[in-house]
């Protein structure tokens, strides 16, 4: 597989198509895999690619070092477009590699032609949280790895995962997934260890304002209600913004419904 070298480390990523590109950045537990469903239908009109992050699959990663970061795999991100030399990308993140394409189009907005979050993980400052009406808390992310970290610290692996994949897709969704999906989950299952040391700051306010590029907001309908809070506190501070949801879907929404997902981003990019 091909591989772009950034920041020191060798970015694997595949692509398909032509013309204006499309950069996807997977989430937690994730790889480039996750967009294997979206390769075609986004290939048939841009030239998209799905990256790797740094120490995810196809390397085999132990945990251990402090380089699973936000702000290192946003420099990572950023260095992957910029030496790609196609221009300005649109952008699309799913969430934790929302949280990074939200970071990149704040902190580098010269390199993002669009942007798409797909329930960004993190989050809300007080400043965006006032913004809203009284709602349910916000997942409390930190602590659920933790947990699931130490299982899979101790060689549970299928048990970590479930404890992570029931809070943040439903009761019942690791029991549900396809196998083939569960093994993509377990291939990347140690980067959890490295990722529960990074301390992610919370969208503010000031950041939201900060992003120029046009955005589409993506939830899924059947999504915890933590995610459609954090796009409802972002859709307050970003000035060109627009948001849908995903019907029959829930945080994997581009697995749960990927037609449904690639009509919504394609008429969100068609003439930008």
């Amino acid at each position: 597989m091909p591989t772009l070298r950034v920041n020191g480390y060798d970015m694997a990523f595949v692509e398909r198509g032509s013309g204006a590109a499309l950069l996807l950045v997977h989430g937690t537990l994730w790889d480039y895999r996750h967009w294997t469903g979206q390769m075609a239908p986004f290939g048939a009109h841009y030239r998209t690619i799905a990256v790797s992050l740094r120490h995810c699959w196809p390397e085999h990663w132990d945990g251990e070092g402090d380089d699973f970061t936000v702000q290192q795999h946003t420099a990572d991100v950023a260095g992957f477009i910029s030496a790609l030399e196609a221009g300005p990308v649109h952008l699309l993140g799913h969430s934790r590699g929302g949280h990074l394409a939200f970071r990149v189009a704040q902190n580098f907005p010269n390199l993002i032609r669009t942007l798409t979050l797909v329930e960004p993980g993190g989050a809300l400052a007080p400043d965006l949280e006032a913004a809203l009406p009284p709602g349910e808390p916000l997942i409390a992310i930190g602590p659920l790895y933790v947990k699931a970290a130490e299982r899979i610290r101790r060689g549970e692996i299928d048990e970590g995962l479930q404890t992570v994949i029931d809070v943040t897709s439903g009761p019942g969704s690791w029991d549900r997934m396809p196998e083939r999906i569960k093994q993509l989950r377990r291939d990347n299952a140690r980067t959890l260890l490295g990722q529960i040391k990074e301390q992610r700051a919370p969208f503010g306010r000031a950041d939201a304002e900060a992003i120029r590029a046009p955005t589409l907001l993506i939830a899924g309908e059947r999504s915890p209600a933590s995610f459609h809070r954090i796009l409802d506190g972002l859709e307050t501070a970003i000035r060109d913004v627009r948001r849908a949801v995903i019907p029959k879907a829930s945080h994997s929404s581009n697995i749960d419904n990927p037609a449904a997902f690639a009509r919504e981003v394609l008429a969100f990019l068609d003439g930008r």
